[in-house]
């Protein structure tokens, strides 16, 4: 029998399961400069290349023993003995003209189809723009990896030199194929899927629902047991600050509810993406001018937006601020290619009730401080830690609750890429969108991945309750341009 998979991993297979709206995979779209004679490289030699990895990603051959969770085992991951490349790594085409704007709407399309769970869930899709640049767009199952673990993992495909890399294949392998015609531009063909090369974003939040509440605290005692917190006497410290920090999860994050708004109602299973470009200078300047991390200055710029986007729908303004939960790495250097999910989560409230951004940074900067002062990232692990010993049947209504809308209002994530150029067959990489999922009732997710001088803000959205994005995207944008003033401001 094949690994099995972990408890925290299987959340993301059980939130599907219990909404068809949810769709819990993550992905990127790479867009890239032409070959030298335009548009990407043949498929079948993408497709080969691919091949030539996949030893160092054991996953992407695998599939999973059982299509559905439950009962008293995991699923575990097997060998799929029917594997072939083609079926995901393919080919699509975009609506004319051709353009950022065709690859958004396709690219949302796309990612409203969920992965087929009785394959490796993952894919890769092959796109061609009408000036001749192409894109990669990838999308796999949650359940494989985070964000943090498939930006590590995109240094197995991409180079950071022009020149290709070369690798041993196998040509008895299922990479060969007929296919050998450059990919077709764009307006001439149709839509499907690939998975995985840098992508972005990560989650799981942690507090409990109220039937997993008391679960929770009739497991913590054994939890704490199966780790041997209580063995030595600064393992028992560390178990009641554990404890202690659990508490204090439930108290501020289960017993106080995030407020409702119109982000949290039932949504389809439809999806809509918008993009930002934000120069990283920029968001330094506004740090060193102003304080804070570049974090802080992502937050209160998606704060001003949200502010904007609820003035819009004629809706009251918490004065608590909505409740974004953040995942947070925890992955070790050991950790860098690991498969699977290594992260915890914070629930940061969002000052979208201050109407001057200068006030608005200051509140999200206090914020920020008082979680850096708090253990909610402690209670978090233990959480994860204590929900790891039970068992799948019962699991299941606590990986609900960890999405409840009482929670948190929406999912924001910034994963930090590289700053040097990347490539891929000779071709520089330009942008690098990442995707984050969103989980029922929740409409809004926001993606932030730095890359090579820029940073990528990808907002996921349900198709049928957001219709008003270009709001939110142009307040996001407007709030990072009057921060950036102030900070010029101050400066001179």
């Amino acid at each position: 029998m094949g690994d099995q998979l972990s408890a925290l991993d299987a959340t993301f297979l059980e939130l599907e399961e219990a909404d068809q709206s949810a769709h819990m995979h993550i992905g990127g779209v790479i867009v890239l400069d032409p070959q030298p004679g335009g548009g990407a490289p043949p498929i079948d030699q993408i497709r080969r290349d691919v091949i030539a990895r996949l030893p160092d990603l054991p996953r992407y051959t695998q599939r999973l023993s059982s299509a559905r969770t439950g009962g008293l085992h995991w699923p575990s991951w097997e060998e799929d003995t029917d594997f072939r490349v083609e079926r995901h790594v393919r080919v699509a085409g975009l609506h004319a003209p051709g353009g950022i704007e065709e690859l958004t709407e396709w690219a949302g399309d796309y990612y409203s189809q969920r992965l087929d769970r009785t394959k490796p869930l993952w894919e890769m899709t092959i796109l061609v723009l009408a000036d001749g640049r192409w894109a990669i767009v990838t999308k796999t199952h949650h359940c494989m990896i985070d964000g943090i673990g498939s930006v590590d993992m995109a240094t197995l495909l991409l180079d950071t030199q022009p020149e290709r890399r070369t690798a041993s294949v196998d040509h008895s392998s299922n990479g060969d194929s007929p296919e050998r015609d450059r990919i077709p531009a764009p307006h001439q063909t149709a839509a499907t899927g690939w998975r995985r090369a840098l992508s972005s974003v990560a989650r799981p939040p942690l507090a409990a629902g109220h039937a997993a509440v008391r679960v929770a605290q009739k497991g913590l005692h054994a939890a704490e047991s199966a780790v041997g917190v209580a063995v030595h006497p600064q393992r028992a410290r560390e178990g009641a600050h554990r404890s202690r920090a659990l508490a204090e999860l439930l108290v501020r994050d289960e017993l106080i509810a995030a407020p409702r708004c119109s982000l949290n109602q039932p949504i389809g299973a439809g999806r809509r993406l918008a993009v930002l470009r934000v120069g990283l200078a920029d968001l330094k300047t506004i740090k060193n001018s102003l304080g804070g991390t570049l974090n802080d200055v992502v937050l209160a710029a998606t704060a001003g937006g949200l502010r904007r986007l609820l003035i819009h729908r004629g809706e009251d303004l918490p004065e608590v601020g909505l409740r974004a939960m953040v995942p947070v790495n925890i992955r070790t250097a050991g950790d860098r290619l690991a498969m699977g999910n290594k992260i915890s989560s914070l629930f940061v409230h969002l000052p979208v009730a201050e109407g001057e951004p200068g006030d608005r940074y200051e509140r999200q900067i206090e914020e920020a401080e008082s979680l850096k002062a708090g253990t909610q990232a402690t209670g978090s692990s233990t959480l994860i830690e204590i929900t790891r010993h039970m068992p799948p049947v019962i699991h299941s209504f606590m990986a609900r609750s960890m999405y409840a809308t009482r929670l948190f209002n929406l999912t924001i994530t910034n994963v930090p890429g590289p700053q040097t150029p990347l490539y891929y067959f000779g071709s520089r990489v330009r942008e690098i969108w990442p995707l984050v999922p969103i989980a029922a009732e929740h409409a809004i997710g926001l993606a932030v991945f730095s890359y090579d001088g820029t940073l990528f803000f990808c907002i996921n959205a349900d198709r049928d309750t957001v219709p008003d994005l270009e709001v939110l995207e142009a307040g996001i944008a407007d709030s990072v341009s009057e921060l950036h003033d102030l900070a010029a401001a101050r400066a001179g």
